[in-house]
């Protein structure tokens, strides 16, 4: 297995994965992630993302049944693994210690409307 990191990517492909189950392919993520964020994804990032998650062990994928509208092609159909499931609760438990160890006076009179 590589590295056990979660790139920001890598992250928000792996939350949308969770979200999309158990219909999670590469468009669907691709489309999933535009629609939340607000963000241009080239489906080759998304691609690129899921091979490095499949390589950490993060998720694993299988093919679906053959469809006509797919020309009789399957899906590969992506989910998170225990590992994948450890490591968003990493990131999520780093996320929200750092968040709570902001100062309130750090933050106060900031235009978070600006943003």
């Amino acid at each position: 297995m590589k590295g056990t990191q979660l790139g920001e990517f890598e992250e928000l492909v792996l939350l949308i994965i969770g979200v999309l189950f158990p219909d999670a392919y590469g468009l669907s993520i691709r489309e999933e992630i535009i629609k939340q964020t607000n963000r241009k994804v080239a489906i080759g990032a998304v691609h690129s993302a899921l091979s490095r998650l499949q390589d950490k062990g993060f998720v694993k994928s299988d093919l679906s049944d053959a469809t006509h509208e797919r020309g009789g092609r399957r899906k590969r159909l992506f989910s998170i693994t225990a590992e994948g499931k450890r490591a968003l609760e990493k990131n999520h438990e780093l996320r929200n210690s750092l968040f709570n160890q902001i100062p309130e006076v750090a933050l106060k009179g900031l235009n978070l409307s600006a943003i």
